[in-house]
């Protein structure tokens, strides 16, 4: 059985699934939600732990086939082919649905999607090494309740460096409440038995969008999926960093709502 869960269901139209990254929520949709729902039916999931969506219960490593069941979830009563949009860890979980949901997709878009488990099987160590390194400090730290130690490093390595000394207090707070389901998004990403094929759809309209002075990690990433999927579209957006679509929507949501509204060969 699937968990209950928390969506945020507006407009009307073609579908369009919208996945967030981690230490945010669907509100990081707000924005884009504004711009689709006058010619789509928007659905803003909440991930587990986030929202009213119940946490992951750490019985055993979270897999992003955990979080795809949500979205197989809020597609029960719907109709017709679907868009995915996932930011993040929700670009990965995005990516798996899609494999999952197969012929359903009808376009997919990414930003700067984190599925740092190909880095691995790529032979690229070095940025897998990086990536697990930030893991084992949510992990290791996390699981001490130590959430203030784990959230200066983890904020300046996502949002910039000083982003932490230069946040508001409440932002802190809210920032530190926000950060658990990490703990487990981490095995998700870097599961070993992953592969490519498991989270990297052939045959959809895919679009991946990425600001190439990102984190080495995501930028490595981009340059596999580049590689194995030729047939997908990647857009460049310099300066807008990883945390673009919270930070600079008046960027990244112009590009998405333009692919979305491309006509698709059949």
């Amino acid at each position: 059985m699937s968990p209950p869960v928390d969506v945020l269901d507006s407009g009307s139209g073609p579908p369009v699934v919208l996945l967030h990254s981690s230490v945010s929520g669907n509100r990081q949709w707000n924005a884009l939600t504004a711009e689709l729902r006058d010619r789509h039916r928007v659905l803003a999931i909440n991930l587990l732990g986030y929202g009213a969506t119940p946490p992951w219960p750490g019985d055993r490593p979270q897999r992003l086939t955990d979080q795809a069941a949500l979205v197989h979830a809020v597609l029960d009563d719907v109709d017709g082919p679907v868009a995915l949009v996932g930011h993040s860890f929700g670009g990965a979980v995005a990516m798996r649905a899609a494999v999952e949901l197969g012929d359903r997709v009808g376009t997919l878009v990414l930003l700067e999607p984190n599925p740092v488990a190909l880095l691995a099987r790529a032979g690229r160590a070095d940025a897998f090494a990086e990536a697990c390194e930030l893991r084992d400090h949510v992990q290791g730290r996390g699981d001490a309740g130590a959430w203030d130690e784990v959230a200066p490093r983890f904020a300046d390595y996502w949002l910039g460096d000083g982003s932490w000394d230069a946040m508001a207090d409440h932002r802190r707070a809210a920032f530190v409440a926000a950060l658990p389901p990490n703990r487990h998004e981490w095995d998700a990403v870097t599961d070993p038995d992953l592969t490519l094929d498991e989270v990297a759809p052939t045959g959809v309209p895919t679009l991946l969008v990425h600001d190439p002075a990102t984190r080495r990690p995501l930028r490595e990433v981009v340059e596999v999926l580049r590689h194995e999927r030729p047939d997908w579209r990647f857009h460049a957006l310099p300066e807008g960093g990883h945390m673009a679509p919270l930070v600079r929507p008046d960027l990244v949501n112009p590009v998405i709502a333009d692919f979305l509204g491309q006509p698709r060969s059949s």
